[in-house]
């Protein structure tokens, strides 16, 4: 448990190859450049929303595990190069979270109390306010360099820190997309690769707003409900707002929701349901 919270505040980056873009053009659409634009000394701030459901049966017996956190994390723009490259500081600057386990008395923590963190909460306060990584990308979002001050296991339910962009300018219903390799931990140490596409799509250009939906799609053929079970949090669609003439994210919102039937038995299932919600709050020009 420990370790999931931490996963939702940090998030996972984008891998950085990306497909060409397959353009579908609108008549009398004028096509658009969609890049990041930053500014030295840019602070970027975002309120992250994060929900999920947990039901797990084996034996007859049902657990149901509900998780709540709100989050604000910012993007410090330390530096911006001759060739458009950004290097930017991730960190979590407020986090208030909850779990609720069937039977069991829940667990609440509001980082702004004076409380000491309950049990399984200690990471997250000590990564408060400090740099998680240092990224340095380019304008469309690839991961020129990246370096962890702190774990950064796996995301979940589609926790980008950076949305890819396609190298060319883009009209309703141009699309794009990005491989990504899983990694996922089975029973007894194992470990499994499993590849991965995120596609990309523009729904919608208007207002200097590009409306983008994306979706997961699994490469790997999985023959068993034990890999399937692990790759419930990781496959997932949203809906992401771009700016254009900011050259940030404004929106994004993620949904999952997805059952697998004996993974521990033939009377086991186990069902994740989540969503995440973030929303752009500011986007100053000093280094708070």
């Amino acid at each position: 448990m420990k370790h999931y919270f931490f996963i939702c505040l940090i998030g996972l980056l984008t891998p950085s190859g990306m497909l060409n873009a397959q353009d579908e053009p609108q008549v009398d659409e004028q096509p658009q450049l969609l890049r990041y634009k930053f500014s030295p000394g840019e602070t970027i701030s975002a309120k992250v929303s994060h929900r999920a459901i947990t039901e797990t049966t084996i034996n007859g017996t049902t657990q149901h595990i509900e998780t709540a956190t709100d989050s604000i994390k910012s993007w410090k723009i330390t530096d911006v190069d001759q060739d458009g490259l950004a290097t930017l500081e991730h960190l979590v600057d407020h986090v208030k979270m909850m779990t609720r386990t069937s039977g069991v008395e829940s667990v609440r923590w509001d980082s702004d109390s004076q409380e000491a963190p309950p049990e399984g909460y200690e990471g997250v306060q000590l990564g408060l306010g400090k740099p998680l990584s240092e990224l340095t990308i380019d304008s469309c979002g690839r991961i020129i360099k990246r370096k962890n001050f702190f774990p950064t296991p796996p995301s979940n339910t589609g926790d980008l820190m950076v949305v890819p962009l396609p190298d060319s300018p883009v009209t309703t219903g141009t699309s794009w997309a990005v491989p990504d390799t899983i990694i996922i931990e089975l029973p007894g140490g194992a470990r499994k690769s499993v590849r991965t596409r995120l596609r990309y799509q523009v729904t919608k250009l208007e207002d200097d707003r590009a409306s983008i939906k994306v979706d997961t799609t699994v490469l790997t053929p999985i023959h068993d409900t034990q890999t399937e079970s692990r790759l419930l949090e990781r496959i997932w669609s949203g809906q992401i707002i771009f700016d254009i003439d900011r050259g940030c994210v404004i929106e994004r919102s993620v949904r999952v929701d997805r059952r697998v039937v004996g993974f521990h038995g033939p009377a086991s299932s186990i069902r994740y349901k989540a969503s995440r919600e973030e929303q752009l709050i500011s986007n100053s020009s000093q280094l708070k």
